[in-house]
């Protein structure tokens, strides 16, 4: 019984390998073969070793492309990451703790409005014209503001739901002894929320780092080009040069592996403790 038992389990472990082969490494070998072919093999697309390896070529050619273009739109998203990461997680942190320890109705109210974010399409043309109006069009800092309005709803809904499981007591604990709620918040709470933290930080991080549409339509302009903008500067109407798009890829995947190879361990962690107390 206990032999069927292994078996089982084996099956289910190489079939998931098989899945997860398919879904995520070999579309990257085909980005990396790709990269590192000549123009035009990587047009035909196909599945094969390229006949001259010239990975660093291509992407030397890309870090020349446009007088060092790559290096400002690298600037660009790791800064319209940080920022917006940063403001998510303070702001969703605060509202999801007044939303979580208040039961009137205007908690409510404000509740089913930011939640209802998570089901209404972003609307483009009304965030131009309101970001026309404040001046903050083609602006990173007005990037910023709305990549941390469409991801505030996700952010607060993971804070809410692992907020759920501290205890008032703790509140009251620490208004007793002579704290003020913003000394409670973020003495008491907010270190209690570390594992919903890096949960949000890595979920927003990575999607607004690769976030394509966004910078595209509210951030306009040679001198605001971000890692995934830039993609457009290799097709054309008549002609693509597919090899250096591909290494384009290639090197705007690095930060993020980067942040996964030295932040395996947390992020595993906060996304594990998250789904236990929530």
């Amino acid at each position: 019984m206990n032999i069927r038992k292994l078996i089982a389990s084996l099956w289910i472990d190489v079939v998931s390998l098989i899945v997860i082969s398919i879904v995520f490494v070999v579309p990257f070998i085909f980005i990396f073969l790709t990269a590192a072919k000549p123009r035009t093999e990587a047009a035909m697309f196909e599945f094969t070793w390229p006949s001259q390896f010239q990975l660093l070529e291509n992407i030397k050619e890309v870090v020349e492309f446009g007088d060092g273009r790559i290096f400002l739109a690298f600037a660009n998203s790791i800064f319209i990451t940080v920022a917006s990461v940063t403001l998510i997680v303070l702001l969703a942190a605060l509202v999801a703790f007044v939303l979580q320890r208040r039961r009137d109705r205007v908690a409510s109210a404000v509740s089913s409005i930011m939640l209802a974010g998570l089901i209404i399409p972003p609307a483009v043309v009304p965030t131009i014209f309101v970001l026309q109006e404040i001046g903050l069009y083609r602006t990173l800092w007005g990037m910023i503001m709305v990549q941390v309005a469409y991801t505030m709803p996700f952010a607060i809904l993971v804070f809410r739901t692992f907020m759920a499981s501290i205890p008032g007591e703790i509140d009251e604990a620490a208004i007793i002894d002579g704290a003020s709620p913003m000394q409670m918040f973020f003495y008491v709470i907010l270190p209690l929320l570390r594992p919903a933290i890096i949960t949000v930080i890595v979920v927003s991080s990575v999607g607004i780092y690769n976030d394509f549409t966004g910078p595209l339509y509210f951030l306009p302009g040679s001198q605001n080009v971000t890692v995934q903008v830039t993609l457009f500067s290799y097709i054309s109407q008549f002609t693509s040069q597919w090899n250096l798009l591909f290494a384009n890829v290639v090197l705007i995947t690095i930060p993020p592996l980067i942040m996964f190879m030295f932040f395996q361990r947390q992020i595993v962690a906060g996304m594990t403790a998250g789904a236990i107390k929530g």
